[in-house]
């Protein structure tokens, strides 16, 4: 079977130089922390062309402390789109504030930015556009309309590290950004990982903070900014003992680890030549796939896509799943039930008919395989199935 991604294929293309760097931290001691994430951390911030960038657990995690270093919670509202992963909608919830849909782009299926104003009230806080499947939102109209009401806007890059929006990264257009390093993304670590970036010194002292359970100064620091209180260095004292068991805000243990940064350090400088390798490809498909039973997916020209997969579209997509199947060939879903029908938001009211967009790609979306070390083999048997199939 030729799989829609396979990460074994990228590991043997770096095995002694990724077994070398798991092998040095695990002879150091030093497994938590340290200087192996501080260098990843600053290698990526200037990746991005950001300042600043906090390693930790994973990708959700990353948008629940981004949310709480912004002071969200009981009482706020959040914006998203419908059609996510639920890590999205559900970091929202977990800090106790409300996720409000909108709609997608019918081409790009990004955040439907003409659809966004309507979604804002007095609730509102925070925007999370979702740069899915290696695509950017449009960014610039979707910060003029969130900062014109004192709304953050937090990038969910989970599936767009490298992507660039009209020149520039995707992670260093908003308020922050939130990266998963899950091991099948474009940039993936070993296990779970994710990564928090902004340019912002207070988001980012917050983002420290609550990654490890609220403490030291810059849990102080935080709890006196999201209270309105004035912060004095010189008067905190920890009296001779470690700054991490003087809590002030109700954190996480959740901590980018060593060897995973080591990891993703061997990965990074990798990461532009793959996703162009990603590019090559989707114009390959771009060209030779000529069945019209298939929508094909959009770039926007302001756009750089990194195509984390490659989004089709079709009428019967489980007979057209089954027939490649029988081909040889594994296919994907991202994703089949949007969140406003998600039994977990049920609460908030959303009906079938909300968001035909993002409905309209839960139940026709496909992908087909797509990893910088597919084969031209490979890629020549893709187009010929797709190309074959009768609809």
């Amino acid at each position: 079977m030729i799989p829609v991604m396979n990460v074994q294929r990228q590991y043997a293309s770096l095995q002694n130089e990724l077994d070398e760097a798991a092998l040095e931290v695990l002879h150091s001691g030093g497994y938590i922390l340290g200087p192996k994430v501080a260098d990843f951390e600053k290698q990526f911030a200037e990746y991005c062309g950001a300042k600043y960038a906090v390693g930790v657990g994973n990708g959700t995690d990353a948008l629940v402390i981004a949310l709480l270093a912004c002071g969200i919670g009981a009482g706020d509202e959040v914006i998203t789109t419908a059609m996510t992963f639920v890590s999205t909608a559900e970091a929202i919830a977990q800090v106790g504030a409300t996720p409000v849909f909108v709609d997608i782009d019918p081409d790009t299926y990004t955040m439907d930015a003409t659809k966004l104003e309507a979604a804002f009230s007095d609730k509102t806080k925070a925007v999370i556009p979702v740069h899915i499947y290696g695509q950017a939102a449009d960014m610039d109209e979707i910060v003029k309309i969130a900062h014109a009401h004192g709304a953050k806007v937090i990038e969910d890059c989970a599936q767009a590290a490298g992507a660039k929006y009209k020149g520039r990264r995707t992670c260093s257009l908003g308020d922050l950004a939130c990266v998963s390093f899950f091991p099948t993304k474009n940039l993936g670590a070993a296990g779970d990982a994710g990564i928090i970036v902004t340019s912002d010194e207070d988001l980012y002292k917050g983002c420290m903070a609550y990654r490890v359970h609220g403490s030291g100064l810059n849990g102080a620091y935080t709890y006196a900014r999201l209270n309105g209180q004035e912060f004095d260095e010189d008067k905190i004292d920890f009296h001779g003992n470690l700054p991490k068991y003087y809590n002030y805000l109700v954190g996480f243990n959740s901590r980018l680890d060593a060897l995973q940064a080591a990891l993703l350090s061997v990965k990074l400088p990798h990461l532009d030549d793959w996703n162009a390798r990603r590019r090559e490809i989707a114009a390959i498909y771009n060209e030779k796939i000529t069945n019209t039973a298939l929508t094909k997916p959009v770039v926007a020209d302001y756009n750089e896509h990194i195509f984390y997969v490659y989004p089709m579209k079709v009428e019967n997509r489980s007979a057209f799943r089954a027939y490649m199947e029988e081909k040889g060939i594994t296919t994907g879903v991202y994703f089949p039930v949007p969140m406003h029908e998600q039994a977990c938001f049920a609460e908030r009211g959303y009906k079938h008919g909300d968001f035909p967009v993002a409905e309209d790609l839960a139940e026709h979306g496909v992908t087909i395989p797509m990893f910088p070390e597919l084969t031209d083999e490979e890629i020549n048997q893709v187009i010929s199935a797709v190309n074959e199939y009768k609809g």
